[in-house]
């Protein structure tokens, strides 16, 4: 059995356990740090013991898969707070070095974000100034990009001029600066690639956008990557908390000898041209990406291809999984895309040409399609499918359910791939695009609570969230063959956006 060392973007599930999920029951033992040493939220990670971790079982392991963010800042929302200088910085990453000093023949994939720049005010995962001067921060710096491309019109470089003038310098030096240090580390990050210490680096965009400061210190990161003939070894493109479990594909992949071909089918014609939420290219694009990182490439045609993934995509404009359940949705998902095709595409692929069936349910953001869940039990499907994802972005989702089903089609219908489809379904499905919304909405108000915090993480907000969510279970996604059952509930982050469950499935 390899064994592949892993240090995670931070210690929420989606990063800590995924990866580890999808590793049961294959022939690759996946070695994480410590939980506690992966700090909580704002608060960073012990890099230093993190480090040590690191260098004690390098000798001894085949694979390392890094979060640069962690090594360097003490995780993703660190990397937005830190007051370290380039020096600092530089040395933290400077002893990848000696991993491969220790372990010549370490197979290391690394990934660095591109520092993220939302275009809503709140502070909950950003500086403290950024509940007041968010949007502002995200608008100037997309005004001033598009007047340096030349297209700002004279209102928008009126806006702009207000802005200059309106957020406190103070406000605008400390977020720049910040900004100035992590682009040299993304940097010299791909300089390690060049040195050959790092063998394959992903730069994941977090919450991107077309325009503004993201967009223009991603397209600085590229010009890097050109210059040194590096774009084969280092992509570029939306995600951020699905990497662990991409790069985890790419290991089992190129140690197995295999990149499996892929074939997409959507569920709208103009599904593969939509520019999903939060991201900065046309949906299409960014599957390639998800796809290559994997291990994995395209196919032309069903008959050739190793794998099928359903893709269910807007049929125009994206909107937010909650919105689904309001009247009058919009034609778009009512007229331009059509769920009972792709669901009878995903019953053929399973039933008649036996090949593993992905459906990736980006079709909504932040949440599953519900109709599309319903379809798919009508038909049986639920518990024969290859991988299913359906949460946050369109690239969380992407490479989620890539990395499944790249494991699936190597391993097969193992107890671990089934309890980690079942997670998908309940969490996907069950919380994101319902139990989430209805407790929020209906619960927290009298209970004291809001959104961004309630009672801890094993609190009385977390044994409702568990029971909304086995009622979810049962009455929504159990069949004939099979119960899931929840043993664990948790709320990480001790707020409503994620939840950590712990899922099994029972055959009946």
């Amino acid at each position: 059995m390899r064994t592949i060392l892993y240090v995670p973007l931070d210690e929420r599930p989606c990063n800590f356990d995924f990866p580890a999920d999808l590793a049961a029951d294959t022939d690759f033992r996946l070695v994480r740090p410590e939980l506690e040493a992966m700090g909580r939220k704002k608060s960073p990670a012990d890099v230093e013991r993190l480090w040590a971790w690191l260098f004690e079982r390098a000798a001894e392991a085949d694979g390392a898969i890094v979060s640069l963010d962690t090594l360097v800042y003490g995780g993703i929302v660190p990397s937005r707070l830190h007051w370290l200088s380039p020096e600092q910085c530089r040395e933290r990453l400077d002893r990848l070095r000696k991993l491969k000093q220790i372990n010549p023949k370490l197979r290391l994939y690394a990934f660095n974000l591109i520092m993220r720049c939302p275009s809503y005010s709140s502070g909950d995962e950003e500086p403290d100034y950024y509940e007041a001067w968010g949007k502002d921060i995200f608008r100037r710096g997309v005004l001033r990009h598009r007047a340096e491309l030349g297209l700002a019109d004279e209102k928008e470089l009126a806006e702009l001029k207000r802005l200059d003038t309106g957020i406190p310098d103070v406000v605008w030096q400390d977020y720049i600066e910040r900004r100035d240090v992590n682009l040299q580390v993304n940097r010299w990050a791909v300089e390690l690639v060049k040195e050959q210490i790092v063998d394959f680096m992903i730069v994941p965009q977090d919450d991107s956008a077309p325009f503004g400061l993201t967009a223009v210190d991603q397209q600085r990161v590229r010009e890097h990557i050109r210059s040194l003939s590096l774009q084969l070894k280092v992509y570029m493109y939306p995600g951020a908390d699905e990497v662990g479990c991409t790069l985890l594909a790419r290991m089992i992949n190129g140690f197995m000898g295999v990149r499996p071909l892929i074939y997409p089918h959507f569920s709208s014609v103009q599904g593969p041209f939509v520019t999903p939420l939060y991201e900065d290219r046309v949906l299409y694009e960014t599957l390639k990406c998800h796809i290559m990182a994997c291990g994995a490439l395209m196919a032309s045609s069903v008959s050739e291809a190793d794998l099928i993934l359903c893709v269910n995509s807007p049929g125009e404009q994206m909107i937010e999984a909650g919105e689904q359940a309001l009247p009058n949705p919009n034609r778009g998902y009512t007229v331009l895309r059509n769920l009972v095709e792709l669901t009878e595409m995903a019953h053929e692929v399973v039933h008649r040409w036996k090949k593993p069936c992905l459906v990736a349910d980006v079709a909504y953001a932040n949440g599953s399609d519900l109709e599309l869940l319903a379809l798919l039990r009508q038909k049986g499907l639920l518990f024969r499918l290859a991988a299913y994802a359906g949460w946050n972005t369109n690239g969380n989702t992407l490479g989620t359910c890539l990395a499944q089903g790249l494991i699936y089609y190597l391993y097969g219908d193992t107890q671990g791939h089934r309890d980690f489809l079942a997670l998908r379904l309940v969490e996907d499905a069950g919380y994101c695009a319902s139990v989430r919304q209805q407790v929020t909405q209906s619960c927290l108000p009298s209970m004291g609570h809001t959104y961004f915090s309630v009672d801890g993480e094993r609190g009385a907000v977390a044994d409702l969230v568990k029971r909304e969510l086995q009622r979810f279970a049962w009455e929504q996604i159990d069949d004939e063959g099979h119960r899931v059952v929840i043993d664990d509930c948790r709320m990480p982050w001790s707020r409503m956006f994620e939840v950590g469950l712990r899922v099994r499935v029972e055959r009946r």
